[in-house]
């Protein structure tokens, strides 16, 4: 058993609290990771807020890490002690009919544990003050040591720097991927990209990698929209600046509507403005943002009848074990950004300062 630091979340809404925890041993087919640098995002947030159904606490956060394994149980052959990794939400068994097909990345193998916020053997590996302490996404990297099911494991490059490529184990692979997997984005077209957080960003960045000729970023933050330009975003709009709804805006601007649009907010209503922001006959509308539990999306049915498409994306449809690591090679050939969505760097005991940089748009 290792003794270390975590940010426990001991009740919703409540700020996480620096704790010494217990890290048990690996079990078969499970792997203990010393992580080394980890990301905050919008859905640590929401699971904390206690608007997730799915959230149980006491539970250590955190699914955007990377670090060393520390050792590995019974029957893992995938990675062994040292390995540079990155912890993956979404695992890749190989096995399941979902892993088997090309149209998906949806792993099934150890869903229903991992909402539980259980290993895949129904307990957990941490405990605090004598009590268990739930696991996050199969991942729980808010933690110096964690334990995660050797099918959520992806070995990287060992000169990868860590503080950097823990970003891709969620925000820029989820935006890059949405339009280089999702909505296969093509040479010369109009793209439109609602919300200029890490994972807007990531969108636009795959939009220019795609060859977009027009890329239109919308925030009602127009503080973003100078990094969303560095990005590749060729003009950026303000909803607040118009009378009429967005989708109107954006149609009179493109003449008649954008090929491709992506809502990376999680804003039912803004999920509808980005399908009828796109183009009659061919348009194609990707939903990237999660939405709180129970909203529902709307829209006139006319919307598709006349051509349009509605689609969505979970970790922007990457294969994740086979896939995070080519995603590294990518950034390390500087094919993608990574280190320019860096904003801070924190140590681990300001986690909560991190979260409310987070929530006020830094």
């Amino acid at each position: 058993v290792i003794k270390c630091k975590a940010a426990v979340a001991w009740e919703a809404g409540k700020p996480l609290s620096i704790e010494e925890v217990e890290v048990a041993p690996p079990k078969a087919h499970e792997v203990r990771i010393k992580v080394v640098a980890t990301a905050v995002c919008h859905t640590d947030a929401y699971t904390l807020s206690g608007a997730d159904p799915e959230g149980c606490f006491p539970v250590i956060l955190g699914h955007e890490g990377a670090g060393i394994v520390e050792s590995v149980g019974e029957g893992v052959t995938k990675v062994k002690p040292g390995d540079t990794v990155i912890p993956l939400y979404i695992p890749q068994c190989g096995e399941c009919k979902f892993c088997k097909n090309p149209k998906t990345n949806l792993c099934q193998k150890i869903r229903i544990t991992q909402g539980k916020g259980l290993m895949p053997d129904g307990t957990c590996r941490f405990t605090c003050k004598g009590k268990p302490i739930y696991h996050f996404m199969g991942t729980s990297t808010f933690s110096e040591y964690t334990v995660v099911a050797d099918i959520s494991v992806a070995k990287i490059d060992a000169a990868a720097p860590l503080d950097k490529v823990c970003l891709l184990g969620c925000g820029i692979s989820t935006g890059y991927g949405a339009v280089v997997n999702t909505a296969q984005v093509e040479r010369g077209s109009t793209c439109a990209v609602f919300g200029l957080g890490g994972v807007g960003l990531a969108v636009i960045m795959g939009c220019k990698v795609a060859g977009a000729s027009r890329i239109i970023g919308i925030d009602v933050n127009k503080d973003k929209f100078a990094k969303a330009k560095e990005f590749g975003a060729t003009e950026c709009v303000n909803p607040q600046d118009f009378k009429k709804p967005i989708q109107e805006v954006l149609v009179e601007m493109t003449d008649g509507g954008v090929d491709y649009s992506f809502e990376c907010i999680g804003n039912v209503g803004v999920m509808r403005a980005a399908l009828e922001a796109c183009h009659k006959g061919w348009g194609v509308s990707v939903i990237v943002g999660v939405a709180a539990s129970g909203q529902e999306i709307s829209t006139r049915p006319f919307q598709l009848v006349t051509g349009r498409t509605w689609k969505g994306t979970a970790f922007g449809g990457w294969k994740s074990v086979d896939s995070v690591p080519k995603l590294v090679t990518d950034y390390m050939s500087k094919k993608i950004k990574v280190d320019e969505f860096v904003t801070h760097n924190l140590p681990f005991d300001k986690v909560n300062e991190a979260f409310e940089l987070m929530h006020s748009g830094q």
